[in-house]
């Protein structure tokens, strides 16, 4: 078995600034690296090549270190398959000419520089997977490095390859039989952090339940007014941490007390730190919720739970742009009043939850089945009319039959019974619950439209 393990650092000055020059030179080789790679691509496809006179042979326009003229790359060198040597393989081979070239990287050590490279690597993998293309770092988004091997642990002190013994809360203690594989360390707001990478062979891995095996669905349904609701009527409650009035208010107080400093002053840089702790703050209490929410779903007595398939990074684009053809003005696209819902749906922050529910429901044998959420709350779950006009907020009145119920409770039942369909396939009916209540005579009478009845009618014919 393989799993994480995080501790917080304590090291003393000169550590701390021995890492915090590490990573700026990382990110300068990262960066480099990058650099190198797309110069190989526009002269190898887009520039062209051309004959050298003194050399008397095929040339590039720009020289570039991965091409295969340069002096250092080599692409069939040491290949016994005869293969030729990838990109990140003639870079990884090429770091003692860099530590040659540049001494002060020969005070790094050398699988952290290995695993910068391979880094660079698995950007290039994730690209051609379908995700976006490898973007230059800067302080912001690199943070850490990687060790990957040399690290040992004594109590509360860990040993890191030319850094050396640094003090850590040892607030979890390592198993017995568990090896440490790797090290990354990270820069936070409020310090330095370790990841360990620990692994038992001996101890399998967890294997879910198969899908033939499930008998019991729960049905979830993200939102904002509730993070969650759940197919047993069950709903948890969204804290919205970063976007509730005192948080906004503090934030919005700090930020401003950084525009009335003077830009590069100490003073501004302390602001700027005061308001990196409050997002981090912010940020610990939204995960240390969603952990319990999502311990809370996954304990229901349940074989499969059932989550929408959302795109999020979708759902937050912005508005298309709207011009008017006869004047060419820019027409109202609603984006501002856009923006409030996308820091919401930011803050509710779905797709970390979705990702714990799955951890946890790993580790209990249990299956996630993503569902696509389309009209899942927009379908009358009684005869399976889809009308927008059906819902009207957290009330769903079909327009069709007359069927009332909770809008997003009713979407959870909805996904939930779309699950039952993809486990038990396309022509197996929808699980329904057993005692369904009928509607009753004096709501029944009623004109059925949305919004003409009140939530306590609604709450008397669900009750």
């Amino acid at each position: 078995m393989l799993t994480n393990y995080v501790y917080k650092l304590r090291p003393n000055t000169a550590q701390s600034t021995k890492m915090s020059n590490w990573v700026d030179m990382l990110r300068s080789h990262y960066n480099w690296c990058l650099n190198d790679r797309l110069t190989q691509y526009a002269q190898q496809f887009i520039i062209g090549e051309y004959c050298d006179i003194k050399t008397k042979s095929e040339a590039c326009p720009l020289t570039c270190f991965v091409s295969k003229n340069g002096a250092t790359g080599e692409p069939w060198k040491n290949s016994g398959d005869n293969k030729r040597r990838s990109a990140g393989m003639i870079q990884d081979a090429a770091l003692p000419e860099l530590k040659k070239a540049r001494p002060w990287y020969g005070g790094i050590d050398s699988t952290v520089l290995h695993q910068n490279v391979k880094r660079l690597d698995i950007a290039y993998k994730n690209f051609f997977d379908g995700r976006g293309f490898p973007k230059f770092k800067n302080r912001s988004n690199f943070t850490s490095f990687t060790y990957q091997m040399g690290i040992k642990v004594q109590k509360n002190k860990i040993y890191l390859p030319k850094l050396g013994w640094i003090r850590f809360y040892n607030s979890r203690p390592i198993p017995n039989g568990f090896v440490i594989k790797a090290a990354t360390i990270r820069k936070r707001q409020d310090g330095w952090y370790v990841s360990l990478r620990i692994e038992d062979k001996s101890v399998p891995d967890y294997i879910a339940k198969p899908l033939t095996d499930v008998q019991s669905i729960i049905g979830c349904d993200l939102g904002l007014t509730k993070l969650v609701h759940l197919s047993d009527n069950h709903q948890i409650d969204n804290p919205r941490f970063a976007t509730n009035k005192k948080t906004k208010r503090a934030l919005k107080i700090r930020q401003r007390r950084i525009n009335h400093k003077n830009k590069g002053s100490a003073n501004r840089k302390k602001e700027v730190q005061k308001v990196g702790r409050l997002h981090k703050k912010i940020t610990d209490k939204r995960q240390a919720y969603q952990w319990k929410v999502a311990s809370k779903i996954v304990s229901r007595n349940v074989d499969a739970i059932a989550i929408e398939d959302l795109n999020v990074s979708g759902m937050m684009r912005r508005c298309k742009v709207k011009i008017d053809s006869s004047t060419g003005r820019f027409l109202n696209n609603g984006q501002s009043r856009k923006k409030a819902l996308n820091r919401s749906i930011a803050d509710a922050s779905w797709g970390d939850l979705t990702l714990k529910i799955e951890y946890l429901a790993e580790k209990q044998g249990k299956v996630v089945i993503k569902v696509n959420p389309k009209h899942s709350s927009q379908e009358c779950r009684k005869c399976r009319h889809i009308d927008k006009s059906n819902r009207d907020g957290e009330k769903f009145i079909c327009v069709k039959c007359g069927h009332i119920e909770h809008a997003d409770i009713g979407a959870a039942k909805t996904i939930r019974d779309r699950a039952f369909d993809m486990v038990r396939g396309d022509s197996a009916e929808p699980k329904r619950p057993k005692n369904r209540k009928e509607i009753s005579t004096r709501l029944k009478s009623k004109r059925v439209e949305p919004g003409n009845l009140s939530n306590q009618d609604i709450k008397a014919a669900m009750s």
